[in-house]
């Protein structure tokens, strides 16, 4: 198999979702990963209810309504102000430490982001981030008004970098995604950055369940849906090896 094209997800496989912890908490002290925790799991859940309803709205719409719904639940007052200081952090995520140097490692192939994020916010990201000094092509699902997983999200590959599916190797720590492309056809690596027993010890060590906790049993483990990746990883640092020897 020669792999042509490496494609990434964006938010959790380049940029720590997580780093927004830090204006939650500056905005709301003690209840900053509450609120990270809450608006990540309901920002997904709205891209998947707005794709089964046929209501498309961009991901910015959807990150805005999504964080909107977590300080109203958590009856957390605000002013317009600290809400737009919170939303900017995602034209700033934290590149994960590796992420820069993996991709540089791997110029001989095309290099590409599909995202979910709107075109607005990941031209901003990804510019901020130097990421732009890097990749070929970055991808909103925009362009098919549908978020992953859905088949014509991912088709989107083909259609932007002309490689075919079994020529490109996708990248996600999202399980949900990673089941999504494969089931699509492309080569798919799952990076598993949390693992099962590191969740159990953290559970051991309270008496509670910390919300971090909770987010990563409901969101890092791969999911039952029937697909496999075919490779599992711990880091991006692992990819320039892995695909250096997919060549056939």
């Amino acid at each position: 198999m020669n792999i042509k094209a490496v494609v990434f997800d964006a938010y959790g496989t380049l940029y720590d979702i997580q780093s927004v912890a830090s204006v939650t908490e500056q905005a709301f002290p003690g209840y900053g990963e509450i609120i990270t925790q809450v608006w990540r799991i309901k920002q997904l859940e709205y891209t998947w209810l707005r794709s089964l309803m046929r209501r498309y709205q961009d991901f910015s719409d959807v990150t805005r309504e999504s964080l909107a719904y977590t300080l109203r639940c958590l009856g957390l007052k605000y002013d317009e102000a600290d809400f737009a200081g919170i939303m900017d952090k995602y034209r700033h995520l934290d590149l994960y430490p590796d992420a820069l140097a993996s991709l540089a490692a791997m110029r001989d192939k095309k290099l590409a982001i599909l995202s979910n994020g709107s075109p607005d916010m990941l031209g901003a990201l990804v510019k901020n981030s130097g990421l732009d000094r890097v990749l070929d092509a970055t991808i909103s699902i925009d362009a098919n008004k549908v978020f992953k997983p859905s088949p014509d999200a991912y088709a989107l590959i083909e259609s932007t970098l002309h490689i075919p599916p079994h020529e490109v190797l996708f990248i996600s720590s999202n399980p949900w995604d990673a089941c999504g492309a494969k089931a699509f056809g492309l080569n798919v690596a799952w990076i598993e950055r949390v693992t099962p027993e590191a969740m159990a010890q953290a559970c051991l060590e309270s008496e509670t369940l910390p919300p971090l906790t909770m987010f990563e049993i409901l969101r890092t483990q791969m999911d039952e849906l029937g697909v496999a990746p075919d490779h599992r990883i711990h880091g991006l640092a692992e990819l320039p090896a892995l695909v250096s020897a997919q060549r056939s």
